[in-house]
């Protein structure tokens, strides 16, 4: 017996540790100062491990939109649970649009189209359902000296500084994602602290709370506590 209580005291203490460490939010982040106008390097490593951690996820592309397009926009992500929509909004210049020609740095990674967000313009994005995985590809970033920011909120608040270059040579390209085992958002403002750079933005991933892969190490605790918790049962009865 006293085996066993000092098996379920470590399952019970396993247990925290873990959802402790699930609690922070996982940071993605990969950047190609010099990509040649395609999609190589650390950027395409860092989404492939953050997309490793969800399943079923949707991606808007841009696809669907006229060149010349600009906010506000609707925008989708098809294969997100619940078919998660939202509004995109803000961008004060006419040359915040959807656009098709690479430009300036700035460049679709994937199709052929991209928003590309100009002058120190803002924008926001307003989620139809609470998300808690955000990823996109962004290119021309910080190369007129500008800082992306993130403020994302829903009753929780994230705000969250992109640790790219400053001062980046032209066409430079990264991914930055997060995932939040514990909370969940609905809106995302998006702010530089340039108001002359122009940044490109394309393959914009969501993910809900159900679509968030468990860490290997907590399937494994949570079957530990299960089964200490059956035998624990089994032994009271003899």
């Amino acid at each position: 017996m006293k085996r066993l209580s000092v098996l379920l005291v470590a399952a019970v203490v396993g247990l925290s540790v873990v959802s402790q460490a699930e609690a922070v939010p996982m940071y993605f982040f990969g950047e190609n100062l010099s990509p040649g106008g395609t999609v190589s390097g650390a950027p395409v490593t860092a989404r492939a491990d953050f997309l490793s951690n969800l399943v079923g996820v949707g991606t808007e592309d841009f696809e669907g939109y006229p060149a010349g397009t600009n906010l506000p926009l609707g925008i989708q992500f098809p294969g997100s649970s619940g078919n998660v929509t939202a509004n995109l909004t803000g961008g004060g210049s006419s040359l915040t649009e959807i656009r098709t020609s690479p430009g300036f740095g700035r460049f679709a990674t994937s199709g052929t189209h991209y928003l590309n967000v100009a002058l120190g313009d803002g924008f926001t994005i307003d989620f139809s359902d609470p998300i808690a995985a955000f990823g996109f590809y962004g290119t021309d970033i910080g190369d007129f000296s500008g800082q992306l920011l993130l403020h994302l909120e829903n009753g929780s608040v994230l705000d969250v500084v992109i640790p790219h270059t400053v001062n980046a040579p032209s066409g430079a390209l990264l991914f930055w994602g997060f995932i939040d085992p514990m909370n969940s958002y609905t809106r995302i403002d998006f702010t530089n602290t340039s108001g002359s750079d122009s940044f490109g933005y394309d393959d914009m991933t969501i993910g809900v709370q159900e679509q968030i892969v468990p860490e290997p190490g907590t399937l494994l605790l949570l079957g530990l506590g299960a089964g200490l918790g059956a035998l624990g049962r089994l032994r009271r009865r003899r």
